[in-house]
């Protein structure tokens, strides 16, 4: 049996299909295409969730075609971006981007009906301007007749689910991250959502990872090959599966989610929504089995990507880490979460700026943002064992960024903790061992990560 894990980043997506065979799991990449922000006719940056959906079932017809039609598949996404429907399913103007300009100032808008510290309290999520409760402040400021005719509102992955099977289906991970969801009850504060003047109708039942949305339509497949395949909800938040494939059970250890965004944190029972927390800049977004992802969400190797793609193709990340190696000593330092990396003209002009060296070599500006990034996680890690009472043992790094060696190695340096890295396909591991889990597979996520442990490759970082 199969199971199709389709996993979405900001800048490409991959159909990377599952097994379990011999107590070992095993996952092979079937398709793979590029996602990421445009502008419109506006200047508006947006998503192109018709190209999205072109390329999901892209790559369900590609499995099919290679002999390995899925009978599950699970969509993951990143959180907060969403579509809204009118009440004939059709989709209201664009899914827009989370780094687009229109959240400017509306925290200030909603914070005039809805304290920064009482939100924090009720949802116990980390204020980021892009999050879903000031995106829909915008939509209400700038177009009101999108909330007026919108019936339903749809998470991104849920989105491509409905165009999939035609079920609208919302899933706990990713509601939470909008910062409108009750952190105790788990479900939607209406109290927040009728106060801030949002249609309460659009917000539908919350299910949780492992529920089943529904089988792909006549149409889909038709057009996939893909007969009788069920669609099921993994943690549909991208990080919340990455946290899934985490490959261990100890309760002391923290874990860092590193790709285009470093997620830095642990897991927990109960959320903390102190204002002790809240200073701290954690959150508490939604997890697999009803647990809480309690971490820091930190600019990762978006500032590196960055820089990377405006010098072209000249340079592998290889080679950029080499020679950010011969600048290790380099007392140059960035806040890595300032605002100006979010969505700059030109990153590297931006970083230049920040430590006022326009002569900043190419090799010197990777290694202050390397040991900038570092640094930033060393003080994330402070911050969890003061949050959290006690020291942690170990620091587990899963995705993409688990096999940049140079990152890896300066996060041990200056945590001063053991570090392991792996796997590499966190996400899609997470997101393929959650169906496994709910489809009887997998007794629990003990088990998972167990064999999750032995079947992939992670590495003590020396």
């Amino acid at each position: 049996m199969y199971y199709l894990a389709i996993d979405i980043g900001a800048s490409s997506g991959r159909h990377i299909i599952g097994s379990y065979e011999n107590g070992r799991l095993t996952i092979e990449e079937m398709y793979r295409f590029p996602n990421g922000m445009k502008k419109n006719g506006d200047g508006t940056l947006v998503w192109d969730s018709d190209a999205l959906f072109g390329y999901v079932k892209a790559g369900i017809a590609e499995c099919v075609k290679k002999g390995k039609s899925p009978s599950y598949i699970g969509i993951d996404t990143w959180g907060v971006d969403f579509a809204l429907l009118d009440k004939d399913g059709n989709r209201i103007g664009d899914t827009v981007g989370y780094r687009d300009s229109r959240n400017n100032g509306m925290d200030e808008e909603v914070y005039k009906i809805i304290p920064e510290k009482e939100l924090y309290a009720r949802t116990g999520i980390q204020k980021a301007i892009f999050n879903t409760v000031y995106q829909l402040m915008a939509v209400k400021k700038n177009n009101p007749e999108y909330l007026e005719k919108a019936d339903r509102m749809l998470m991104m992955p849920e989105y491509l689910n409905y165009l999939l099977t035609g079920v609208k289906c919302s899933e706990y991970t990713n509601a939470t991250t909008g910062q409108l969801v009750d952190a105790v009850s788990c479900d939607w504060d209406y109290d927040i959502i009728r106060r801030l003047g949002y249609p309460e109708r659009i917000f539908g039942k919350i299910y949780e990872p492992g529920h089943i949305v529904g089988e792909l339509t006549e149409q889909v497949a038709a057009e996939t090959g893909c007969h009788g395949a069920k669609v099921i909800l993994p943690a549909t938040h991208d990080t919340g599966s990455a946290v899934v494939s985490v490959p261990t059970n100890s309760e002391d250890v923290i874990y860092i989610s590193s790709g285009t965004w470093s997620l830095i944190g642990v897991e927990r029972l109960t959320p903390d929504t102190s204002e002790k927390s809240r200073l701290h800049n954690f959150t508490n977004e939604g997890g697999f089995d009803r647990r809480y992802r309690y971490l820091k969400n930190i600019t990762g190797l978006w500032m590196i990507q960055s820089m990377k793609k405006e010098l072209g193709g000249d340079y592998t990340f290889d080679m950029l880490c080499d020679m950010a190696k011969e600048y290790d000593s380099t007392p140059l330092r960035v806040d890595v979460n300032d605002s100006r990396f979010l969505a700059p003209e030109s990153m590297i002009n931006e970083v230049k700026a920040a430590v006022g060296r326009p002569d900043l070599s190419v090799g010197e500006m990777f290694a202050v943002v390397y040991h900038s990034l570092a640094e930033c996680y060393k003080t994330s890690v402070s911050e969890i064992e003061e949050m959290m009472g006690r020291k942690m043992n170990a620091i587990h790094i899963v995705g993409g960024g688990s096999r940049d060696d140079y990152l890896c190695t300066l996060t041990a340096r200056k945590c001063g903790k053991p570090v392991y890295a792996g796997p590499k396909e966190a996400t899609a591991i997470g997101n393929i061992a959650a169906q496994m889990i709910k489809t009887g597979v997998f007794s629990d996520l003990a088990e998972a990560r167990r064999v999750i442990y032995d079947s992939f490759d992670v590495r003590e970082v020396k």
